[in-house]
């Protein structure tokens, strides 16, 4: 389609958005096409189209709802007014995705969704998608998607996810909501969307090519190709450009159109009468045959990536001026006056209406409250409701459950004899999985095999494949699958193999699953309990990928609770915490499993069985920040540590208690994130000396956030060392006890001290 004007010298002008404004009234006004007889809502928008009248002037009207939100933002942001100017001015076509599907398919949005949105706030009444936005746009505190934290697009009753994505980032866990819809019924879950629900995920050429992107296509290639369903829409906007690197000609067609269990479909996203049919082809395969589905959608993008984006001073006059002509206004312009539904003076009237709907909107949010508080801010970040959650964590209400998980009342675990880490984490997850018939455990050998160290043995034979089952070796994946299960009301038990396993995919966690309820404003929550098994020191198998002490990845994310036991009946009590934690509050949690722990059942001496410890019956739990404390009343040297680092503390103390003649006390923090700084504080006032024992790496440690709660508490008086890994990857074999703490560092920094 050619502009029915030439470029002149105002064609050259650098406020491209102001251009693109011209153009649309500018091509109304100087249009000459054939008017045909007006249709009825019901008759083709066009001879042939699949788009009725009514649903053309309702996706037409969309459309310029987003065209102007977006114009809006351009103006009012260098008024200080709005504070987003990434624009959906090309992709309006995405109204027809919304149209064609409903508002209960979870939906997993890029950034230029305006279109979208604005369609889909047509599917429940009473619902203003201009005013929503505006506050949006504006950061304020009534902004019903995010309470002002973000511009995100997103509806709680329009099952809209708010998403902040990295790139692509969103794709595995819109993935694992489509196989959480169709395994509920597997395990008798009532779903919070209908049962033939399908999951909408959107994102750009670029991001197509992106790692992320890559893993859930081939998760969902991997998934149908096992007959298993999978109903989710890929939606590819394809606007050939990613911010400035441009997509090669046919490169998506070319790489999606023929993959293996990836189903694709075309759309002309330009064209509405044109692309309708061909949408609903993609969404109709979709929804009746449960496979993942490639939805390739012809887009452009007009008016740059943002407002920032100053496009004239590198590309060409002549370039830009052929993408402002295929503006898909233009067309929906030039349809509305060719079917007759719209008159030149008609047409122009609807556009500057909106206009002013948008602009008085956005006017009216700037004046409505912004987030001026601390604690309003963080509000929604990490909710914690103690009374709660300590009454589910103590709740007992599933002794039937427990018998068959167990098998006979002799086999319960309270009724065996003191067991090691290891064999009592498994007993705790038959625990759970009994008391919590929506959980699920899943990860890499998890399975028949029970994990590489048996920790989940005899959980598979248990609760069936439905329940315990193995996933593909991707990490990204395996936690995307987690939110997709929680985002559908299962409680997700998520194994990642190693801790540096981990670090391929932490922006699952980090960007997505501990952000939602934070820029959702506590209406969508992801409940998860991740396990990892973690940490150093494990003998005849290891190097770096087996011995990774480094969990500063972990507590750097806001909200993320992560918790680490040393012993058997901690490890159990503390997993129903955290259990609850997630059920309760919607908390994602971290359990950190200590590798070179799971076998240990000595404590001093060969064959003492001093560290295996009785199961803890239901109904005891551990409540968040609660700390162990060894010898009480002992002052003359407080040892603060966590994880491998209370045994070795506990045997430490022996001999510096024999050397030194003092009494020791050993502190177990137990709870990494967030550390409890003011029971450190009260266990370090009554210290004589203390050593903070850390087994991490001496950067970014926890032992600097335990200095830091006990210099803030005003204790910085007080003798302290500290005992830390090297900052160095761990090596294999012998070697790595060289860059790890041991006991004799603990003796020696005690002998310093005595000094």
């Amino acid at each position: 389609m050619s502009l029915p004007f030439p470029i002149t010298a105002r064609h050259k002008g650098f406020n491209r958005a102001e251009i693109v404004d011209q153009n649309f009234t500018e091509f109304v006004t100087l249009w000459e096409g054939e008017v045909r007889r007006a249709p009825h809502d019901d008759q083709p928008v066009l001879p042939g189209s699949a788009l009725d009248a009514k649903g053309f002037r309702e996706l037409f009207e969309s459309q310029l709802i987003s065209r102007h939100l977006d114009l809006m933002a351009r103006v009012l942001r260098v008024q200080n007014k709005v504070f987003y100017t990434i624009g959906s001015s090309g992709h309006e076509g995405n109204a027809m995705v919304a149209r064609l599907t409903r508002h209960t398919d979870p939906a997993f949005l890029h950034y230029r969704s305006g279109g979208f949105m604005a369609e889909r706030f047509r599917k429940l009444p009473g619902m203003d998608p201009v005013m929503d936005s505006a506050l949006s746009f504006a950061a304020s505190k009534d902004d019903p998607a995010s309470g002002g934290r973000h511009k995100v697009w997103g509806s709680k009753p329009l099952w809209v996810l708010p998403q902040t994505s990295t790139i692509a980032s969103h794709l595995p866990k819109a993935l694992g909501t489509a196989i959480a819809i169709d395994h509920a019924r597997r395990i008798g879950h009532t779903l919070p969307v209908p049962d033939d629900s399908i999951a909408i995920c959107s994102f750009g050429d670029a991001s197509s090519n992106h790692a992320t992107a890559q893993t859930a296509f081939n998760a969902a290639g991997w998934t149908a190709y096992q007959k298993l369903p999978a109903p989710v829409l890929f939606v590819c906007e394809d606007n050939g450009i990613g911010i400035s690197v441009k997509t090669p000609t046919d490169w998506v067609a070319a790489n999606y159109r023929s993959r293996s269990n990836l189903d694709y479909f075309y759309a002309d996203g330009l064209d509405l009468a044109e692309g309708y049919a061909q949408v609903q082809r993609a969404v109709d395969h979709c929804r009746s045959t449960r496979r993942p589905t490639f939805l390739h959608l012809k887009t452009t993008r007009v008016m740059g990536h943002a407002g920032t984006d100053f496009e004239i001073e590198w590309r060409s006059i002549e370039e830009l001026c052929a993408v402002e002509a295929t503006d898909p206004l233009l067309r929906s312009a030039a349809i509305g006056m060719e079917s007759g539904l719209y008159s030149k003076d008609e047409l122009l009237a609807l556009y500057e209406a909106t206009r002013k709907r948008c602009f008085a909107a956005a006017e009216e949010a700037d004046r409505r409250p912004k987030l001026e508080r601390l604690d309003d801010v963080m509000a929604p970040l990490a909710p914690y409701t103690p009374a709660k959650v300590k009454a589910e964590a103590e709740r007992t209400d599933y002794a039937d459950a427990r018998l068959k998980a167990f098998g006979s009342v002799e086999k319960l675990p309270e009724n065996q004899p003191p067991r090691h880490l290891a064999i009592q984490i498994g007993q705790a997850l038959h625990d759970t999985m009994a008391k919590y018939p929506e959980s699920l455990l899943f990860g890499e050998d998890v399975a028949q095999k029970g994990g590489v160290y048996t920790v989940t043995k005899g959980l598979h034979k248990a609760f069936k494949n439905t329940r315990v089952f193995n996933t593909l070796l991707d990490e990204t994946v395996i936690l995307g699958l987690a939110q997709g299960y929680a985002n559908m009301g299962m409680l997700p038990i998520p194994e990642i193999q190693y801790l540096a396993y981990f670090h391929n995919a932490a922006d699952q966690i980090r960007g997505e699953a501990a952000s939602l309820q934070f820029f959702s404003n506590d209406q969508y929550r992801n409940p998860l309990v991740m396990r990892v098994a973690s940490l150093g020191y494990q003998r005849g198998f290891g190097g770096h990928f087996h011995n990774d002490n480094s969990i500063a990845a972990l507590r750097d994310i806001p909200g993320l609770v992560v918790g680490c036991p040393s012993r058997g009946d901690d490890a159990a009590t503390m997993l129903r915490t955290l259990t609850a934690l997630a059920k309760v509050d919607g908390r994602v949690c971290a359990f950190l499993e200590p590798i070179a722990l799971y076998m240990t059942k000595d404590l001093y001496d060969a064959g003492d069985g001093a560290w295996q410890f009785a199961y803890p019956a239901p109904g005891e739990a551990m409540a968040l920040g609660e700390g162990r404390v060894y010898g009480e009343d002992a002052s003359d040297l407080v040892v603060f540590t966590f994880g491998n680092g209370v045994p070795m503390a506990l045997r430490a103390a022996r001999t510096v208690e024999a050397e030194l003649k003092w009494k020791v006390r050993v502190v177990d923090l137990r709870w990494l994130a967030p550390l409890n700084d003011a029971f450190i504080a009260s266990e370090a006032k009554t210290a004589k000396r203390i050593i903070v024992l850390d087994e991490g790496r001496k950067s970014a440690g926890v032992g600097e956030g335990v200095i830091s709660a006990i210099v803030e508490a005003g204790l910085g008086a007080t003798p302290l060392e500290r005992v830390v890994g090297a900052d160095t990857f761990t090596p294999l074999a012998g070697a790595a006890f060289l860059v790890l703490p041991g006991e004799a560092d603990v003796v020696a920094a005690a002998r310093r001290l005595a000094g």
